[in-house]
């Protein structure tokens, strides 16, 4: 079974994490990953969304602090504070430093960012094939009475603090999606959405000229999961997010601001948490199947779990579909 996952990051590996353990061996994983979140730091390209995915699959993540590389010690990030150099509330590890050196040097010998991904992921075998949704640069910036700021900034330093007004992703419409990403839409068997922020994450994905195209022509059932448990977003500032672009912190909400595929949105089903049950019935009026089971992904069988109940649901999804 060919599997496509468009992802962000910490809720995009969790996922991630709980797919392969679900998955047969034999089974294709594709993730097609934002690049929103990009930035050039220090003269080094970092990919916050890619290196979650890709360090959570590699199993040499930091679990505990959710990003970045575990047993890491930032012997380099002192010394470019004392220089004046860099974000110094953004701290890049050393080992995290050595992939944005890797990948930097490979950008700058010519290579895509598909490639250098390519590069970086093949050194650990992470059980899937991790994919920028773009080559190009689309980084996501945040208007604020405060001025107008890189996403991480707003994200990291303010801690989503200071009232966004919108959220703006510059050069998006000289972007294209990437040939790669395009290709593992078309062909897949199943297209899944992780349970990552829709607004910067899952929403600067769809915002890629023909990214929406490539999902309307796909054959594959397209099926979403849930990002908000109990009427909550998992990750908090997610929900400052989804109030910026006016939709409420609900999972019938982020449904209907996806959409049904039938109607001209994206989605055939969505698979909500157990706690929003009740959701339901507002979610099948929208012409989208649903289904509620528990969504939290905690690190081994109950994400695996949620990996299965998607899956699940997009079997049903196909077969309910009309013949022909």
């Amino acid at each position: 079974m060919r599997i496509t996952v468009l992802a962000g990051g910490v809720g995009g590996a969790r996922f991630a994490l709980g797919l392969r353990d679900a998955t047969a061996a034999a089974d294709d994983i594709r993730i097609v990953a934002n690049v929103g979140d990009d930035v050039w730091l220090a003269g080094v390209k970092v990919c916050p969304d890619l290196d979650s995915l890709l360090y959570a699959l590699a199993g040499v993540g930091d679990t505990e602090r959710g990003w970045g590389r575990a047993g890491e010690s930032e012997r380099v990030a002192a010394e470019l504070t004392a220089y004046g150099v860099g974000w110094p509330w953004f701290t890049l590890g050393d080992l995290d430093l050595g992939t944005h050196l890797a990948r930097s040097a490979m950008l700058r010998d010519g290579a895509t960012l598909t490639e250098a991904t390519a590069r970086l992921a093949a050194r650990w075998p992470i059980g899937a094939t991790l994919l920028p949704a773009t080559d190009d640069e689309v980084p996501t910036h945040v208007v604020t009475d405060e001025g107008t700021m890189h996403f991480e900034e707003w994200w990291v330093r303010t801690r989503a603090q200071v009232p966004a007004r919108r959220f703006v992703q510059h050069g998006l419409e000289r972007s294209r999606i990437s040939p790669a990403a395009r290709a593992v839409i078309a062909d897949a068997d199943v297209i899944l959405l992780a349970p990552s922020n829709p607004v910067v994450s899952i929403g600067t994905i769809l915002g890629i000229p023909g990214v929406r195209d490539a999902l309307e022509t796909a054959t594959a059932p397209i099926v979403g999961v849930s990002p908000i448990i109990g009427g909550r977003a998992v990750r908090g500032m997610a929900a400052a997010c989804l109030d910026t672009i006016g939709v409420e912190a609900d999972a019938a909400a982020v449904a209907a601001h996806y959409g049904a595929r039938s109607r001209g949105g994206l989605l055939d089903g969505w698979l909500l948490a157990e706690e929003d049950a009740g959701s339901l019935e507002r979610v099948e009026a929208l012409g989208i199947r649903a289904a509620a089971r528990p969504l939290w992904l905690t690190a081994g069988e109950p994400a695996a779990q949620v990996a299965r109940d998607a899956l699940e649901l997009s079997a049903a999804v196909r077969a309910s579909a009309p013949a022909g």
